[in-house]
Protein backbone atom coordinates (compact mmCIF):
# COMPACT_ATOMS: atom_id res chain seq x y z
CA UNK A 1 0.00 0.00 0.00
CA UNK A 2 1.27 3.41 -0.64
CA UNK A 3 0.38 6.89 0.10
CA UNK A 4 0.70 10.07 -1.64
CA UNK A 5 0.48 13.83 -0.60
CA UNK A 6 -1.48 14.48 -3.48
CA UNK A 7 -4.77 13.25 -1.82
CA UNK A 8 -4.22 15.93 1.54
CA UNK A 9 -7.22 18.27 0.49
CA UNK A 10 -5.32 21.67 -0.78
CA UNK A 11 -8.45 21.44 -2.70
CA UNK A 12 -10.76 24.17 -3.53
CA UNK A 13 -14.28 25.26 -1.92
CA UNK A 14 -16.59 22.51 -3.99
CA UNK A 15 -18.76 25.29 -4.45
CA UNK A 16 -16.09 27.78 -6.27
CA UNK A 17 -16.21 26.03 -9.15
CA UNK A 18 -19.00 25.25 -11.92
CA UNK A 19 -17.00 22.80 -14.45
CA UNK A 20 -19.61 20.54 -14.97
CA UNK A 21 -19.57 20.30 -18.77
CA UNK A 22 -22.04 17.35 -18.90
CA UNK A 23 -24.26 14.94 -16.96
CA UNK A 24 -25.03 11.67 -18.26
CA UNK A 25 -28.19 9.23 -17.00
CA UNK A 26 -26.59 5.70 -18.24
CA UNK A 27 -29.54 3.85 -20.20
CA UNK A 28 -30.50 0.76 -18.37
CA UNK A 29 -31.52 -2.51 -20.56
CA UNK A 30 -32.28 -5.84 -19.46
CA UNK A 31 -30.79 -9.07 -20.93
CA UNK A 32 -32.93 -11.74 -20.28
CA UNK A 33 -33.22 -10.57 -16.25
CA UNK A 34 -29.96 -9.45 -16.12
CA UNK A 35 -29.32 -5.45 -15.83
CA UNK A 36 -26.87 -3.48 -17.66
CA UNK A 37 -26.61 0.65 -17.94
CA UNK A 38 -24.71 2.23 -19.88
CA UNK A 39 -23.42 5.49 -19.72
CA UNK A 40 -21.06 5.51 -22.73
CA UNK A 41 -21.21 6.25 -25.80
CA UNK A 42 -24.76 8.51 -25.08
CA UNK A 43 -26.06 11.51 -26.66
CA UNK A 44 -23.91 13.90 -25.38
CA UNK A 45 -20.68 12.53 -24.94
CA UNK A 46 -19.03 9.74 -27.15
CA UNK A 47 -16.06 9.58 -25.46
CA UNK A 48 -13.97 10.71 -21.68
CA UNK A 49 -10.60 10.75 -22.81
CA UNK A 50 -9.89 7.30 -25.17
CA UNK A 51 -12.78 5.49 -22.89
CA UNK A 52 -15.66 4.65 -25.62
CA UNK A 53 -18.00 2.30 -23.79
CA UNK A 54 -18.86 2.17 -20.19
CA UNK A 55 -21.31 -0.04 -18.81
CA UNK A 56 -22.45 -1.23 -15.18
CA UNK A 57 -22.81 -4.75 -15.18
CA UNK A 58 -25.47 -5.95 -12.48
CA UNK A 59 -25.51 -6.17 -9.34
CA UNK A 60 -27.90 -9.65 -10.30
CA UNK A 61 -28.19 -12.32 -8.60
CA UNK A 62 -28.94 -15.84 -10.16
CA UNK A 63 -30.62 -19.31 -9.46
CA UNK A 64 -28.10 -22.12 -8.75
CA UNK A 65 -27.56 -23.30 -11.75
CA UNK A 66 -27.48 -19.79 -14.01
CA UNK A 67 -25.17 -17.54 -14.98
CA UNK A 68 -24.35 -15.10 -18.19
CA UNK A 69 -23.36 -16.68 -21.55
CA UNK A 70 -22.33 -14.59 -23.83
CA UNK A 71 -21.22 -16.14 -26.61
CA UNK A 72 -17.69 -15.81 -29.04
CA UNK A 73 -18.51 -12.68 -30.91
CA UNK A 74 -15.43 -10.23 -32.61
CA UNK A 75 -13.66 -6.99 -31.80
CA UNK A 76 -11.75 -4.51 -33.45
CA UNK A 77 -9.90 -1.15 -32.83
CA UNK A 78 -10.04 -1.02 -29.32
CA UNK A 79 -8.81 -2.88 -25.79
CA UNK A 80 -11.67 -4.16 -23.23
CA UNK A 81 -11.58 -3.79 -19.58
CA UNK A 82 -13.38 -6.33 -17.24
CA UNK A 83 -13.69 -5.13 -13.51
CA UNK A 84 -15.60 -7.27 -10.79
CA UNK A 85 -16.92 -5.94 -7.79
CA UNK A 86 -18.79 -9.09 -6.97
CA UNK A 87 -18.94 -12.46 -8.30
CA UNK A 88 -16.68 -13.91 -11.43
CA UNK A 89 -16.89 -15.07 -14.81
CA UNK A 90 -14.64 -16.67 -17.30
CA UNK A 91 -12.96 -15.04 -20.56
CA UNK A 92 -11.70 -17.22 -23.45
CA UNK A 93 -10.33 -15.72 -26.47
CA UNK A 94 -8.81 -16.65 -29.74
CA UNK A 95 -5.33 -16.06 -28.29
CA UNK A 96 -6.37 -19.43 -26.62
CA UNK A 97 -6.68 -17.35 -23.22
CA UNK A 98 -8.74 -19.24 -20.37
CA UNK A 99 -8.74 -16.82 -17.83
CA UNK A 100 -11.23 -16.67 -14.55
CA UNK A 101 -11.66 -12.66 -14.13
CA UNK A 102 -12.25 -12.18 -10.38
CA UNK A 103 -13.26 -9.23 -8.26
CA UNK A 104 -10.35 -6.65 -7.77
CA UNK A 105 -8.22 -7.78 -11.06
CA UNK A 106 -7.59 -6.75 -14.33
CA UNK A 107 -8.11 -8.19 -17.33
CA UNK A 108 -6.75 -6.26 -20.17
CA UNK A 109 -7.50 -7.74 -23.74
CA UNK A 110 -6.67 -5.51 -26.88
CA UNK A 111 -8.44 -6.50 -29.59
CA UNK A 112 -6.29 -4.44 -32.65
CA UNK A 113 -7.21 -5.59 -35.96
CA UNK A 114 -9.23 -8.50 -34.34
CA UNK A 115 -9.78 -10.94 -31.72
CA UNK A 116 -13.29 -12.62 -30.45
CA UNK A 117 -13.81 -13.95 -26.86
CA UNK A 118 -16.51 -15.01 -24.68
CA UNK A 119 -17.46 -14.32 -21.24
CA UNK A 120 -19.40 -17.32 -19.43
CA UNK A 121 -20.14 -17.87 -15.50
CA UNK A 122 -18.10 -21.10 -14.62
CA UNK A 123 -19.29 -24.20 -13.62
CA UNK A 124 -18.19 -23.69 -9.95
CA UNK A 125 -20.06 -20.25 -9.69
CA UNK A 126 -22.88 -21.79 -11.23
CA UNK A 127 -23.32 -23.95 -7.94
CA UNK A 128 -22.75 -21.44 -5.41
CA UNK A 129 -25.32 -20.18 -3.38
CA UNK A 130 -25.99 -16.24 -4.12
CA UNK A 131 -24.44 -16.66 -6.98
CA UNK A 132 -23.74 -13.06 -8.30
CA UNK A 133 -22.17 -10.44 -10.90
CA UNK A 134 -21.69 -6.64 -10.39
CA UNK A 135 -18.73 -4.80 -12.23
CA UNK A 136 -17.91 -2.44 -14.68
CA UNK A 137 -16.95 -3.47 -18.62
CA UNK A 138 -15.17 -0.72 -20.58
CA UNK A 139 -13.62 -0.36 -23.94
CA UNK A 140 -10.51 2.14 -24.75
CA UNK A 141 -10.66 3.44 -28.31
CA UNK A 142 -6.83 2.64 -29.68
CA UNK A 143 -5.18 5.57 -31.57
CA UNK A 144 -5.29 5.77 -34.76
CA UNK A 145 -1.43 4.21 -34.83
CA UNK A 146 -2.36 1.02 -32.94
CA UNK A 147 -5.74 0.50 -34.69
CA UNK A 148 -4.19 -2.46 -36.42
CA UNK A 149 -1.54 -3.63 -33.85
CA UNK A 150 -1.59 -7.51 -32.58
CA UNK A 151 -3.96 -8.92 -30.31
CA UNK A 152 -3.44 -9.52 -27.22
CA UNK A 153 -4.35 -9.86 -23.07
CA UNK A 154 -2.87 -9.14 -19.91
CA UNK A 155 -3.90 -9.98 -16.41
CA UNK A 156 -3.05 -8.55 -13.15
CA UNK A 157 -3.78 -9.55 -9.97
CA UNK A 158 -5.60 -7.30 -7.06
CA UNK A 159 -2.67 -7.00 -5.28
CA UNK A 160 0.16 -5.65 -7.78
CA UNK A 161 -2.27 -2.56 -8.60
CA UNK A 162 -1.23 0.50 -6.23
CA UNK A 163 -3.50 1.49 -3.78
CA UNK A 164 -3.23 5.32 -2.80
CA UNK A 165 -5.36 5.81 0.59
CA UNK A 166 -5.69 9.01 2.92
CA UNK A 167 -8.02 10.99 5.05
CA UNK A 168 -11.18 8.33 4.43
CA UNK A 169 -10.24 7.64 0.40
CA UNK A 170 -9.34 4.35 -0.72
CA UNK A 171 -8.30 4.20 -4.51
CA UNK A 172 -7.37 1.34 -6.63
CA UNK A 173 -5.03 2.57 -9.66
CA UNK A 174 -6.35 0.15 -12.60
CA UNK A 175 -4.73 1.68 -15.41
CA UNK A 176 -2.68 4.64 -16.62
CA UNK A 177 -1.05 7.27 -14.22
CA UNK A 178 -2.33 9.47 -11.25
CA UNK A 179 -1.66 10.78 -7.89
CA UNK A 180 1.86 9.96 -8.29
CA UNK A 181 1.86 6.39 -8.96
CA UNK A 182 1.47 4.28 -12.35
CA UNK A 183 -0.63 0.81 -12.95
CA UNK A 184 1.31 -2.09 -13.95
CA UNK A 185 -0.84 -2.59 -17.51
CA UNK A 186 0.71 -1.23 -20.67
CA UNK A 187 -1.88 1.07 -22.31
CA UNK A 188 -1.20 2.99 -26.10
CA UNK A 189 -1.90 6.68 -24.32
CA UNK A 190 -2.18 8.63 -21.35
CA UNK A 191 -5.22 7.95 -19.13
CA UNK A 192 -5.91 6.96 -15.63
CA UNK A 193 -8.89 4.84 -14.56
CA UNK A 194 -9.63 4.47 -10.73
CA UNK A 195 -12.34 2.45 -8.02
CA UNK A 196 -12.69 4.87 -5.27
CA UNK A 197 -14.10 3.68 -2.09
CA UNK A 198 -14.92 6.94 0.22
CA UNK A 199 -15.79 7.02 3.72
CA UNK A 200 -18.11 9.94 4.74
CA UNK A 201 -17.41 13.37 4.35
CA UNK A 202 -13.80 12.12 2.54
CA UNK A 203 -12.61 14.94 -0.25
CA UNK A 204 -10.06 14.87 -2.76
CA UNK A 205 -8.90 16.35 -5.98
CA UNK A 206 -9.08 15.10 -9.04
CA UNK A 207 -5.93 14.92 -11.09
CA UNK A 208 -5.87 18.00 -13.36
CA UNK A 209 -2.51 16.61 -15.36
CA UNK A 210 -5.05 14.70 -17.95
CA UNK A 211 -6.99 16.46 -20.95
CA UNK A 212 -10.57 14.61 -19.93
CA UNK A 213 -11.66 14.05 -17.20
CA UNK A 214 -15.31 12.36 -16.25
CA UNK A 215 -17.11 10.41 -12.64
CA UNK A 216 -19.27 7.82 -12.34
CA UNK A 217 -20.79 6.85 -9.12
CA UNK A 218 -21.13 3.26 -8.87
CA UNK A 219 -23.42 3.65 -4.98
CA UNK A 220 -23.52 6.10 -2.27
CA UNK A 221 -23.56 10.23 -3.10
CA UNK A 222 -21.29 12.64 -3.55
CA UNK A 223 -20.66 16.24 -4.12
CA UNK A 224 -19.23 18.22 -6.97
CA UNK A 225 -19.09 22.02 -7.55
CA UNK A 226 -21.97 22.65 -4.96
CA UNK A 227 -24.22 19.60 -6.60
CA UNK A 228 -24.90 16.58 -5.73
CA UNK A 229 -24.87 12.93 -7.52
CA UNK A 230 -26.17 9.63 -7.12
CA UNK A 231 -25.71 6.33 -8.12
CA UNK A 232 -25.96 5.91 -11.52
CA UNK A 233 -25.07 9.26 -12.77
CA UNK A 234 -21.30 10.23 -14.90
CA UNK A 235 -20.68 13.87 -14.80
CA UNK A 236 -17.66 14.85 -17.60
CA UNK A 237 -15.55 17.82 -16.62
CA UNK A 238 -14.43 21.06 -18.38
CA UNK A 239 -10.27 20.46 -18.89
CA UNK A 240 -8.04 22.47 -16.57
CA UNK A 241 -10.39 23.37 -13.58
CA UNK A 242 -9.70 22.37 -10.13
CA UNK A 243 -12.36 19.78 -9.16
CA UNK A 244 -13.24 18.45 -5.79
CA UNK A 245 -15.07 15.30 -4.97
CA UNK A 246 -16.97 15.57 -1.51
CA UNK A 247 -17.86 11.97 -0.22
CA UNK A 248 -21.87 12.71 1.35
CA UNK A 249 -22.41 9.48 2.24
CA UNK A 250 -20.27 6.21 1.99
CA UNK A 251 -19.69 6.16 -1.59
CA UNK A 252 -17.63 3.86 -4.60
CA UNK A 253 -17.31 5.84 -7.79
CA UNK A 254 -14.63 5.30 -10.99
CA UNK A 255 -12.72 8.20 -12.16
CA UNK A 256 -11.99 7.99 -15.90
CA UNK A 257 -10.33 10.34 -18.26
CA UNK A 258 -7.07 11.07 -19.73
CA UNK A 259 -5.97 11.88 -23.78
CA UNK A 260 -8.94 12.37 -26.15
CA UNK A 261 -7.99 11.05 -29.59
CA UNK A 262 -7.42 13.05 -32.72
CA UNK A 263 -10.96 12.42 -34.44
CA UNK A 264 -14.11 10.68 -33.66
CA UNK A 265 -14.51 7.09 -33.63
CA UNK A 266 -17.29 4.91 -35.59
CA UNK A 267 -18.50 2.64 -33.46
CA UNK A 268 -20.96 -0.43 -35.21
CA UNK A 269 -21.90 -3.18 -33.08
CA UNK A 270 -18.56 -4.42 -31.20
CA UNK A 271 -15.97 -2.86 -34.04
CA UNK A 272 -14.74 0.58 -33.30
CA UNK A 273 -12.70 2.47 -35.83
CA UNK A 274 -11.41 5.61 -37.03
CA UNK A 275 -13.22 5.04 -40.84
CA UNK A 276 -16.07 3.26 -42.24
CA UNK A 277 -14.17 1.13 -44.47
CA UNK A 278 -12.41 -0.39 -41.59
CA UNK A 279 -15.64 -1.20 -40.20
CA UNK A 280 -16.95 -2.92 -43.36
CA UNK A 281 -13.92 -4.54 -43.54
CA UNK A 282 -14.35 -6.49 -40.17
CA UNK A 283 -18.16 -7.10 -40.84
CA UNK A 284 -17.66 -9.14 -44.16
CA UNK A 285 -14.71 -11.07 -42.45
CA UNK A 286 -16.69 -12.35 -39.35
CA UNK A 287 -20.04 -12.74 -41.94
CA UNK A 288 -17.64 -15.22 -43.61
CA UNK A 289 -17.01 -16.84 -40.74
CA UNK A 290 -13.21 -18.54 -42.03
CA UNK A 291 -12.42 -19.51 -38.50
CA UNK A 292 -8.85 -21.08 -39.80
CA UNK A 293 -7.38 -18.89 -42.53
CA UNK A 294 -9.87 -15.41 -42.42
CA UNK A 295 -8.97 -12.55 -40.12
CA UNK A 296 -11.04 -13.99 -37.05
CA UNK A 297 -10.71 -17.20 -34.76
CA UNK A 298 -12.82 -18.46 -32.37
CA UNK A 299 -11.33 -19.32 -28.43
CA UNK A 300 -9.82 -22.65 -29.47
CA UNK A 301 -12.26 -24.36 -25.95
CA UNK A 302 -15.28 -22.30 -27.06
CA UNK A 303 -15.43 -22.78 -30.44
CA UNK A 304 -19.22 -24.88 -31.21
CA UNK A 305 -20.94 -21.42 -31.02
CA UNK A 306 -20.88 -17.98 -31.93
CA UNK A 307 -22.63 -14.66 -31.90
CA UNK A 308 -23.69 -13.90 -35.66
CA UNK A 309 -23.13 -10.64 -37.67
CA UNK A 310 -26.06 -8.72 -36.97
CA UNK A 311 -28.88 -7.92 -39.81
CA UNK A 312 -28.45 -3.97 -39.06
Amino acid sequence: MSWTPYLDPQCPDVGDVDAIETVIVPRARDIGGFEVRRALPSARRQMVGPFIFFDQMGPAEFITGAGIDVRPHPHIGLATVSYLYQGSMHHRDSLGTSMEITPGAVNWMIAGRGISHSERSGSAAREMAGNSLFGIQTWVALPDAHEDTDPGFEHQEKAALPVISDGGNHMRLILGNAYGEQAPVKTFSEMFYIDAVLEPGARFPLPKEHEDRGIYVVSGEIEVAGQSFEAGQMMVFRPGDEITVKAIQASRIMLLGGETLTGPRYIWWNFVASSKDRIEAAKQAWKEGDWTHGRFSLPPDDNQEFIPLPDK
